[in-house]
């Protein structure tokens, strides 16, 4: 549910930037059948999520929009990127996330924080993080499972 948030949201967030028709039902009706078709289907999905959650979302939709131009580009990148995941590595990452948060907040902004620091710091490291993640994506499923195989079994150790 998440990710069709994330969907609508970046969506959104395109569609708003366009310079073309101002009102939202000439931008709606502006837009190509099929893409009208899948707004209907992901508002219907949204509208039948529990009150609290609909809630939640708008709310983030809310902090999205309050970002700065360059940040809102780097959540849109980022959603690119986990889209492109498999089920797999969602579900492992939405793993990691969950052990992250329940880590207590100054441990969790101390992290953050070390990470920011060093990156910022050492650009060689950042720029092979960067590399890093572009050798990932040209792998395939399934040298991307050996690599995650034998990391388990280094953690392990």
């Amino acid at each position: 549910m998440r990710t069709l948030f994330l969907m609508v949201l970046v969506s959104a967030a395109a569609w708003a930037q366009e310079a073309a028709p101002q009102t939202a039902a000439e931008r709606f009706n502006a837009l190509p059948e099929a893409e009208k078709q899948a707004l209907r289907e992901k508002l219907k999905a949204f509208k039948a999520l529990p009150p609290e959650e609909r809630e939640r979302l708008k709310a983030n939709l809310e902090r999205f929009k309050a970002l700065p131009k360059e940040d809102q580009e780097r959540v849109r990148e980022n959603l690119k990127h986990f889209l492109k995941l498999s089920p797999e590595e969602r579900q492992d990452l939405r793993r990691r996330h969950a052990a992250f948060k329940q880590l207590p907040p100054e441990e969790r902004r101390e992290m953050r924080q070390r990470l920011r620091q060093y990156l910022k710091e050492n650009p060689e490291a950042r720029e092979r993080m960067r590399e890093n993640m572009k050798r990932w994506r040209s792998l395939s499923e399934e040298q991307r499972q050996q690599l995650r195989e034998r990391a388990r079994e280094r953690r392990q150790r």
